[in-house]
């Protein structure tokens, strides 16, 4: 992966520059501003791979800078611990991590180009803090949002965008394009505030960050956004994915951005979105969290005692089981040893109290293949799963979970497509996430459920979750299957 940046020489004559474009710097002095020799070739290690600076031109009129992050993929897995290598998935060996922009490259321009980012130039300190005709080109960059997005981000900082889906295979139209595009920017910027648009910027477009956000990403991105994001249009958008969607450090890094650019802090705290935020007694209360009660509800009802969370992914709802005085066992369960770990940490499994601890099962397993340890279950919760399965695999997951596991009732919720176009920053016909493998209407949602109720003998109830629009119906959608008459063996 990698980004470029070019210094130009300006036209002859400027209304704001009288003077001849031969009375301006050298562009080569692009040199100076980022710490780094034109004429050699730089290597610097850093967490995911080695950052390679050059420079692929570097004449008086025109001087370009080339980051490359050289990232290995298998070093990443192998990082992780020798523990995880027999368990980890195809996906973290063969994936786009070494050819698509990401927080990864971010990262390495925090550390490559951190004095530059801070607009300090010893040798040139007027230069630094100049205006100057830049071009940064990042030719492939995972965008959620399309280039629309990418639009809408960057044009209110002064550039100019050119932002470009990459076609899926140019030798297959029909495809579509891939959710990359080419992105190129031009404009008259100081260097440091250009620098610091790509590092937020990219994890935001990419929606998705490498490692763990921690309440030191506040800082990261107060410094980094000082003078320019509290004025964004987006700023809410920009703040919340940045921070991986963790509403404490959204409204923190909010508040802090309006001390630091005097804005009104009450202003910037009001138009967070609440959908996403919702802390506060006089806020709607977030879809996840409504879709927790939702589910906590209907086992409630069904008198479950013995419940599976079943593909628990990093365990979002097993805080919420766990509180629960009368959820006697509960098992938990994921197709990814990676999210389960995750999920054991979250969860503090090591300090748990041991009257807790033995209430829990924590194990791999998938549910497109059967498994007798999910057998005897009052309960199944799949909570946003069915989504993330292949469609051909959907028929081995339903034989799993209502044939051969069969417990008296099923929960599924699932997201309304229908709704997403509602969400501000999701462009046309995208889905909510990059491993969704399809959305269903509330039709289609509904067909599926009563099919499966007839095949294996249960009775089905659809519910709404969250604000039901009058036009598009609800953001998440539900399902509670109960077994007609819970002490005779389903169908297989």
């Amino acid at each position: 992966m990698f980004v470029t940046v070019t210094l130009r020489r300006p036209p002859a004559t400027r209304p704001d520059h009288p003077a001849t474009s031969q009375d301006r710097p050298p562009t080569t002095d692009l040199g100076f501003l980022l710490h780094k020799h034109p004429h050699r070739v730089q290597a610097f290690e850093v967490a995911t791979g080695t950052a390679h600076v050059f420079f692929p031109e570097a004449t008086e009129d025109r001087c370009t800078a080339a980051l490359l992050l050289e990232v290995d993929p298998v070093g990443l897995v192998r990082g992780r611990g020798e523990h995880r290598d027999q368990h980890v998935s195809l996906w973290h060996y063969v994936n786009d991590r070494p050819y698509a922009a990401s927080s990864m490259l971010a990262t390495a321009i925090g550390r490559v180009f951190r004095t530059a980012m801070r607009g300090r130039c010893s040798a040139r300190p007027e230069l630094a803090a100049d205006r100057l005709p830049l071009e940064l080109h990042v030719p492939a960059l995972p965008c959620r949002g399309g280039p629309e997005l990418a639009h809408r981000l960057f044009a209110p900082l002064g550039w100019q965008v050119t932002a470009t889906a990459v076609p899926l295979d140019e030798t297959v139209p029909a495809w579509g394009d891939s959710r990359y595009v080419d992105l190129r920017l031009s404009g008259e910027l100081r260097l440091a505030d250009a620098l610091n648009h790509l590092y937020v910027l990219l994890p935001v477009l990419d929606d998705a960050k490498h490692y763990w956000v921690s309440p030191e990403e506040v800082d990261k991105l107060v410094r980094a956004g000082t003078g320019w994001l509290a004025a964004h249009p987006d700023k809410q958008l920009i703040t919340r994915r940045y921070l991986a969607h963790r509403s404490g450090l959204t409204r923190s890094a909010l508040a802090r951005l309006a001390e630091v650019d005097d804005a009104d802090p009450d202003a910037l705290d009001d138009a967070v979105d609440t959908a996403e935020i919702g802390d506060e007694p006089d806020r709607p209360v977030p879809l996840a969290r409504q879709r927790q009660g939702a589910v906590l509800a209907a086992l409630r009802a069904a008198g479950a005692r013995r419940v599976g969370d079943l593909g628990c992914g990093q365990g979002d709802l097993v805080p919420a089981l766990l509180a629960e005085p009368s959820f006697t066992e509960i098992v938990v369960v994921d197709v990814s040893v990676r999210a389960l770990e995750i999920a054991g940490r979250r969860l503090r499994l090591d300090r748990m109290p041991e009257r807790r601890r033995q209430r829990l099962r924590v194990f791999q397993s998938s549910l497109t293949y059967r498994d007798d340890r999910l057998t005897g279950l009052d309960a199944a919760v799949l909570m946003e799963v069915v989504e993330h399965v292949d469609p051909s695999r959907l028929a081995a997951l339903e034989t799993t979970v209502f044939g051969a596991a069969a417990p008296g009732t099923v929960i599924v919720t699932t997201p309304n497509v229908e709704y997403n176009v509602r969400f501000d920053g999701l462009a046309e016909g995208a889905l909510r996430h990059r491993d969704h493998r399809f959305e269903w209407t509330r039709a289609e949602f509904g067909d599926w459920a009563h099919r499966v109720a007839d095949r294996f003998g249960y009775r089905v109830r659809l519910l709404p979750v969250g604000p039901v629009d009058p036009e598009v119906g609800p953001p998440t959608q539900l399902a509670v299957f109960s077994r007609t008459g819970s002490d005779e063996e389903a169908p297989r």
